[in-house]
């Protein structure tokens, strides 16, 4: 008997997906993930001076606004991103942002789920989280799980 390996359709309503405490500040709400194919679709909701060292990925990464402003540097470009701003950094490429309105909402996408683990090492379950901010664990993460690689403190 041969077994399909089509995945399976995904319908998430706003306000479901699992959601975690990302330690670098943020609350992601997993809208597409590993355990539902190849591609991984985060909505992330952040607050003012969120901020991301210069980092890269080894895949792409994009980032689409959907509501408040990111201020995204790739390379030594600025970029004011405000809601619709849709931003796509290749792998490798040296990148960092900044939340300059009150509340942000992005939607963090990349062509694979190869970073997830570095992301769910880097994050607790939402419910029972204090919410602390502790980019230690973020760099336990990457050591362990790979995903991300810091080249630089936050530009900003």
């Amino acid at each position: 008997m041969t077994r399909s390996t089509t995945p399976a359709p995904v319908v998430r309503r706003t306000g479901e997906g699992e959601q975690r405490w990302f330690f670098g500040g943020g609350v992601f709400t997993w809208k597409l993930g590993a355990g539902d194919g190849d591609i991984s679709l985060i909505e992330v909701d952040m607050v003012e001076g969120k901020w991301t060292p210069v980092h890269t990925h080894p895949v792409s990464e994009s980032m689409w606004v959907l509501e408040g402003r990111i201020r995204y540097r790739i390379v030594d470009d600025e970029h004011a991103l405000g809601p619709g701003d849709f931003a796509m950094v290749p792998a490798g490429v040296p990148h960092a942002f900044v939340v300059t309105s009150p509340t942000a909402k992005v939607l963090g996408i990349q062509p694979s789920c190869r970073c997830e683990p570095f992301y769910r090492g880097a994050s607790e379950p939402l419910a029972g989280s204090a919410c602390v901010v502790d980019f230690h664990r973020i760099a336990a993460s990457a050591e362990q799980n790979g995903g991300i690689e810091i080249v630089g403190p936050p530009p900003f």
